[in-house]
């Protein structure tokens, strides 16, 4: 619990100090972020805030996971196995850092071309694509030695599953190596994608993905302290988790939220910067990256319940339009229909959170609720 705490700190703290600094950076490059002609009209005096602020957060994880791992040297010399360097970090962090990087290129553009088309859809989607191919096979392809019961090698847990996963692994459900990266490839696309239409208001993105990060810092400790390859579960071996490294899934989830809680401060109405495509991006693709890891894909997409529903309103209204002609909201994504109809931004940003909320509550009662039922 050390390291996630220590981990969580730090990133806050770098974070919080450090988005200032990015932010006159950013204002000295006229690295401002352009405004849809054609969205609401209140958003027009947010013309020329500084985006690109991703890149913050992104770095102070980074920073954070080496001072979390560098809180745990004093461990006893057996239980160094569980909080090195992995593999599991190593595509964690990668999904981060890289679908971060097809945000900043998109921001780039942007800025570049001083208009809100940046990259265009087909380069964004292939970029999505090439980064969740690569880190899934990645999460695959790479076993690790657990231990049983009585602290000898039994099998090996790769980083990701080819099993479907709600609460857990459900075994019935095989699809082999090649469909689970074509699964996965999925859950980066609607995460990334999901996170990016939510980042429309001040601090809505920002403030949800805390809630999503700090539930996932939650169910990987919570699996670290029932994990199978503790020698401590002879007993009670049938409610254990069979994942990899939980206790890092849990030190970068910890790092991420505490990150984006000091972007926050700056990010919340009126916002002093933007995250951009670079944090929206990122954030999504670690988000999927946390499904995949702890073996809860299924379970996601009520974790991320405000993210399902805005992206949700977006289909619906395209295929509304394509096959009627006719829109069911004002705007879309949800908040700007809400926006064209006279609520203020701060109260659809609380409210929107509060639906965050209940989203990661439910999906935290679903787990727990598992784990007392296979206690029972």
């Amino acid at each position: 619990m050390r390291a996630v705490i220590v981990a969580a700190a730090v990133a806050f703290l770098v974070s919080l100090l450090g988005t200032p600094v990015a932010i006159k950076v950013f204002t000295r490059l006229k690295a401002g972020q352009p405004i849809r002609a054609d969205g609401p009209q209140m958003h027009q005096g947010k013309r020329g805030t500084p985006t690109m602020g991703g890149v913050v957060f992104i770095i102070a994880t980074l920073v954070a996971y080496v001072a979390g791992h560098l809180a745990l040297t004093t461990l006893p010399a057996e239980q160094i196995f569980q909080v090195q360097p992995t593999v599991t970090g190593l595509v964690l962090l990668g999904l981060f850092v890289f679908c971060g990087a097809v945000g900043f290129v998109d921001d780039f553009l942007k800025v570049r071309k001083r208009n809100s088309a940046g990259l265009n859809k087909r380069g964004k989607l292939i970029g999505q694509l090439l980064v969740g191919a690569v880190f899934g096979m990645v999460a695959l392809g790479f076993q690790s030695s657990m231990l049983d019961l009585e602290g000898r090698p039994s099998n090996f847990e790769s980083v990701g599953s080819t099993t479907l996963s709600f609460v857990r692994d459900i075994a019935w459900l095989d699809v082999g190596k090649v469909g689970a990266v074509i699964i996965f490839i999925f859950v980066v696309l609607a995460s990334t994608n999901g996170v990016n239409l939510t980042d429309g208001l001040d601090g809505l993105a920002t403030g949800t993905s805390v809630m999503v990060l700090g539930a996932y810092a939650l169910i990987a400790f919570w699996q670290y302290r029932h994990w199978c390859a503790d020698a401590n579960y002879g007993a009670v071996a049938e409610y254990c988790y069979r994942v990899r490294d939980p206790l890092e899934i849990a030190l970068i989830a910890g790092a991420a939220a505490g990150a984006c809680v000091g972007f926050l401060w700056w990010n919340t109405s009126p916002a002093r910067i933007f995250m951009g495509d670079t944090g929206a991006l990122g954030l999504g693709g670690l988000i999927g990256g946390l499904a995949m890891s702890t073996r809860t894909i299924m379970l996601l997409p009520i974790l991320g319940a405000l993210f399902v529903i805005i992206t949700m309103s977006v289909v619906i209204q395209i295929i509304s339009f394509r096959t009627t002609g006719k829109r069911v909201f004002k705007m879309s994504p949800l908040q700007h229909h809400f926006e064209l109809s006279g609520w203020s931004e701060v109260n659809i940003v609380v409210r929107f959170w509060i639906v965050a909320g209940l989203g990661v509550a439910v999906g935290l009662g679903i787990f727990y609720g598992d784990f007392l039922a296979k206690m029972g």
